[in-house]
């Protein structure tokens, strides 16, 4: 990582679900906390947590230089929604096989 950029990622037990128009896309209780330099913490959930049946995968592909490209997903009225990086850099590898929304809901309790 370069000079001032830093990336943690650590176990979180918090319960996360993410619902999109009264759908239930996720809902995990075992989500990764990912914190980047200048960045929100992004919740990073299993993909077995994820209903990737409701979700369309997207043409839409970024790189970044600290977790490599990724891969995203959409609902009909949600272009781009979910994201995940199928084959990360080796200093991030603990999110492959896992999925990160833009806005997630923490639950209480």
């Amino acid at each position: 990582m370069s000079e001032g950029h830093r990336i943690t990622i650590e176990q979180g037990t918090e319960h996360v679900r993410v619902e999109r128009d009264g759908v239930l896309l996720a809902e995990s209780r075992r989500p990764l906390l990912l914190r980047e330099t200048g960045m929100p913490v992004r919740y990073y959930l299993p993909r077995e947590d994820v209903r990737i049946d409701l979700l369309t995968p997207s043409d839409t592909h970024t790189y970044c230089p600290f977790k490599g490209t990724a891969s995203y997903w959409s609902r009909p009225d949600a272009k781009d929604l979910v994201w995940a990086y199928p084959d990360p850099k080796p200093d991030v590898a603990e999110i492959r096989d896992h999925l990160c929304f833009y806005d997630v809901e923490v639950v209480a309790g």
